[in-house]
């Protein structure tokens, strides 16, 4: 069971809403997958113009908590007013707050995310803020009263998979809420190994929408961060530098 905030969730996967090949393809992904968590950028939808095209109408969303992010914000000004219009269109009082610091790496602004996860805070948002892997930053925001860090695993749909394990590990240990794995998962195996790792949750998008087979991915990776889970959990055996046997020496009968 994952709870950010006040809310609770049984799936670990958080899944993004853009770049589907069609609305049929997305609403038979997001099935598949079994999120309960949808997130997608408010600046890319026109949610009070019922005349264009909104992905919302074809879910269910009583099956669904949406995350609304604040994507194309520069300032911390901008991603505040962003998660208001969401919050005025009733959509949710959670916000992942994304900033982008560099328009190459699209890596976020840390100055601006620590900036825009006070205020919003003081709103009574539920803040979820994407931030590097950088350590020291994601104890900075849990101290200000984030419900929830999502560190990239490498630059936002780059598809590298995890490029900075030790600080993700890090993060996770001295983590108090929930730490989410964001940005540049591309494989089923990126998946599992954040899981793996000790995350509580995985947010992807790209992986799944740009895959050949975009369902078939959906079900692939809700299955790997349930693999992974299990494997945390479980705990998995110590690596040695040697081999030991699987069958104890002892007690054998020897003629």
């Amino acid at each position: 069971m994952l709870k950010v905030g006040n809310h609770t969730f049984q799936s670990r996967l958080f899944l993004g809403t853009g770049k589907y090949p069609s609305f049929e393809v997305q609403k038979e992904a997001v099935a598949v997958s079994e999120a309960e968590v949808l997130t997608f950028a408010v600046r890319r939808m026109n949610i009070f113009e019922a005349s264009q095209p909104n992905f919302l109408e074809q879910l269910d969303l009583k099956k669904y908590t949406l995350l609304p992010n604040t994507a194309g914000a520069k300032t911390a000004e901008e991603a505040v007013r962003i998660a208001k219009l969401a919050k005025a269109s009733g959509l949710c009082d959670m916000i992942k707050v994304e900033i982008i610091g560099c328009d190459r790496s699209l890596l976020p602004d840390p100055v601006e995310t620590l900036r825009a996860t006070e205020m919003l805070l003081a709103e009574g948002f539920t803040v979820l803020p994407y931030t590097s892997d950088d350590v020291v930053l994601a104890r900075r925001l849990e101290e200000l009263g984030a419900h929830a860090i999502m560190p990239g695993a490498s630059p936002i749909g780059s598809g590298r998979g995890i490029l900075n394990e030790l600080n993700l590990k890090f993060i996770i240990e001295q983590s108090q809420v929930p730490v989410i794995i964001d940005a540049g998962i591309g494989s089923p195996a990126d998946a599992a190994l954040a899981m793996e790792l000790g995350a509580d949750g995985v947010l992807l998008n790209t992986a799944v929408s740009g895959a050949k087979d975009p369902v078939k991915m959906a079900e692939a990776m809700k299955l790997a961060i349930e693999a992974g889970r299990l494997g945390f959990e479980a705990g998995r055996i110590e690596k040695k530098d040697y081999a030991v046997a699987s069958s104890p020496m002892e007690g054998l009968f020897v003629e």
